[in-house]
């Protein structure tokens, strides 16, 4: 019989999915409503000031005078896409697109992500790992094209698909810049400092590019709008984060990443029901074939792992 103390991991992660995945409908009020480099900027300033004292109380500030030049560099070059960047699409891609399809877009995460790493880290795959791949990647085309895959090799992406596949580049280029110059970062750390470069790079791009006016308009947004800030602050960065670092511990990172599949189905159903958006066909099938094939990729790499673990005690 399952504990309260084992259930609970488990419960952390389908919160965090639930936040994970609210924060497309509320991206997309966000979008609509204020100057998008203002409201990531304001976004990440208020999850610092949730994130540096967590940090502190958790002694990761001692931790900072060890690190390396090449550390702080790739910490640099972490903020700059996976904060700065993504941010900044995740934005101005729900200005165009229903936040329903933009989640779905985003499950092409993992399949670029492994793709670049067996090309880059000779990682090896399995053929249940390479189907779920292809699966994934058909679905994404699917709901990017509106069902119309053969579009896109005539250039047929709108600017908001496009915008949305700039997140998806910004992210697999966060992960990937981790694993190479981030080795042996705590994650609470990893988040915290790179959440600190992005929020300054977002409010200096704010200021350029939208002027003071940017910020003063994003200041006197409507409730609706701050209230999705608020959200995406403190519970999709914040707490998201918190529950999903505690998943990864309780539980380890390939049980805990399985639980981020559910993150576009439930950004599709909360996009559905708080905004009212429209779920066609394409979306049906295109995110059913993406959503099945991560399920297929995580399952694929369930046995590689265990193998790895096998070898490792056998050395």
């Amino acid at each position: 019989m399952m504990t309260r103390d084992s259930f609970g991991p488990h419960l952390r992660l389908v919160g965090m999915a639930l936040l994970w995945g609210a924060s497309w409908p509320a991206g997309r009020v966000i979008a609509q409503n204020m100057p998008p480099l203002a409201a990531a900027s304001l976004r990440f300033v208020l999850a610092v000031m949730v994130l540096l004292p967590w940090m502190y109380c958790a002694g990761g500030f001692a931790g900072l005078k060890g690190w390396s030049a090449r550390r702080w560099l790739g910490m640099a070059a972490a903020g700059a896409t996976g904060v700065f960047g993504y941010a900044s699409f995740f934005l101005l891609g729900l200005q165009h697109v229903p936040a329903g399809k933009a989640a779905l877009v985003i499950t092409l995460n993992p399949v670029v992500t492994l793709l670049l790493a067996v090309w880059l880290f000779r990682e090896r795959i399995n053929r249940v790992i390479a189907s779920g791949m292809l699966l994934a990647a058909l679905g994404a085309v699917v709901v990017i094209s509106h069902g119309r895959p053969l579009e896109i090799l005539q250039g047929a992406v709108g600017t908001g698909e496009a915008l949305i596949l700039g997140c998806v580049a910004c992210w697999v280029s966060y992960t990937l810049i981790g694993r190479w110059l981030l080795t042996g970062v705590d994650a609470l750390s990893a988040t915290a400092v790179t959440s600190t470069v992005g929020a300054v790079l977002l409010l200096a791009a704010s200021l350029v590019v939208e002027g003071s006016a940017g910020l003063a308009a994003a200041l006197h947004g409507t409730w609706q709008a701050w209230m999705a800030l608020l959200f995406l602050a403190f519970g999709a960065t914040a707490l998201a984060y918190a529950w999903y670092f505690d998943g990864v511990k309780a539980l380890g990172a390939g049980a805990a990443s399985g639980y981020i599949t559910l993150v576009p189905v439930i950004g599709v159903v909360f996009s559905a029901l708080l905004l009212g958006e429209e779920i066609d066909a394409s979306m049906l099938v295109g995110g059913a074939m993406a959503v099945a094939g991560t399920v297929v990729m995580n399952w694929g790499r369930r046995p590689a792992a265990a193998a790895l673990s096998t070898r490792r005690v056998a050395g």
